[in-house]
């Protein structure tokens, strides 16, 4: 993901370890469905004693463990009986940004797993691991970030500078150049991973996106980020941040709409579709709870917010955003679902 992102690392209580249990609902809620499509759609060549399999945008656990746990046991059980898959191992590459928190992940790694382990920093926009070494892979909410933010948008003499911190959808202009950084960087995510996949080999690609017709600032994230941007603001005009600064942070994150992402994976033509299904999970939307928000946000937030304002404006910031919340509580609960998906692609 791009370097200029980063979750609250650690085990604390603050941290996206502690706060990522809406998305990692979503992998358990789908094992069945990845079961099947394992079982069904998986066509490799089995002569070899390792079976590789990656998380790309893993961040630093617990979710990565479950997503790559689901898939051995789905690749197991597809296999069981057969003398093909007595002396297996298994070795999985865990993917992230280099300013990820590896140290958490490999510390909290399962002591009872059945694979090697092995970190592996960088961006997934380009090639991380050998050519057609992958057999199986997974990318679980790491499908909205973009490489970086588009032009103009950070300018305040731009006619596309963007006044807020992301793309809520209000401007045009704005959404046209996101959705083209984001077109780009998806064809190179998959362009990627078509070079390190083997054929026949299998990604599956979990996460939210918005349903059609529908913008960013009508949804619970869209809303939330837009409290984040106005406590800033707030900030920057007791002048506890610096206004310059502020014009300047925009989070690298696009919410694609369902029916864009379907057309970009096809007209990419380095993977088959074999299932693009909505998922529903316990969890659901976000629960319309004060803390819970802000602390979901404050997780996968913060440390962007930290890394260029300061610890201290970050804390101040989300105890502006906790008082938001609660407020609008009501115009919350208004808000627009979106789709939590599983995205099976087969390498051509």
């Amino acid at each position: 993901m791009s370097t200029t992102y980063s979750m609250l690392g650690g085990e604390g209580p603050d941290s996206y370890r502690e706060h990522s249990k809406y998305q990692g609902a979503l992998v358990i809620a789908a094992k069945e469905n990845i079961n099947e499509v394992i079982s069904t759609k998986l066509d490799i060549d089995t002569s070899s004693n390792l079976i590789n399999i990656a998380d790309f945008g893993c961040s630093s656990g617990p979710n990565t463990f479950n997503a790559v746990q689901i898939i051995i046991d789905a690749v197991e059980l597809k296999y069981k009986g057969e003398s093909s898959l007595k002396d297996k191992e298994f070795q999985v590459f865990f993917n992230d940004s280099s300013n990820n928190d590896f140290n958490t992940l490999f510390k909290t790694l399962p002591p009872a797993r059945k694979y090697f382990a092995t970190g592996v920093p960088g961006s997934f926009f380009g090639r991380v691991l050998p050519r057609d070494s992958v057999h199986l892979g997974v990318s679980s909410y790491s499908l909205h970030f973009i490489s970086k933010i588009p032009n103009g948008i950070k300018d305040r003499d731009s006619p596309a500078w963007n006044e807020e911190i992301h793309c809520s959808g209000s401007s045009e202009v704005v959404e046209k150049l996101y959705f083209e950084q984001y077109k780009n960087d998806v064809g190179g995510f998959l362009n990627a991973r078509a070079q390190e996949f083997v054929s026949g080999g299998l990604l599956l690609l979990l996460g939210s996106c918005r349903l059609n017709g529908i913008q960013l600032f009508e949804s619970v994230e869209g809303m939330m980020i837009d409290y984040i941007g106005s406590s800033l603001n707030e900030l920057a005009k007791q002048g506890i941040i610096d206004q310059q600064k502020l014009d300047a942070f925009k989070l690298p994150i696009y919410a694609v709409q369902a029916d864009d992402l379907k057309q970009i994976i096809e007209d990419n033509g380095s993977f088959t579709i074999e299932a693009f299904e909505k998922i529903t999970h316990g969890k659901g939307e976000y629960p319309l709870d004060t803390d819970y928000l802000t602390l979901a946000f404050k997780a996968s937030l913060g440390g962007s917010v930290a890394a260029l304002f300061g610890q201290d404006a970050m804390e101040k910031t989300y105890e502006l955003v906790r008082e938001k919340t609660q407020e609008m509580l009501p115009q919350l609960a208004k808000a627009k679902a979106g789709m939590q998906f599983l995205i099976v692609l087969r390498k051509n």
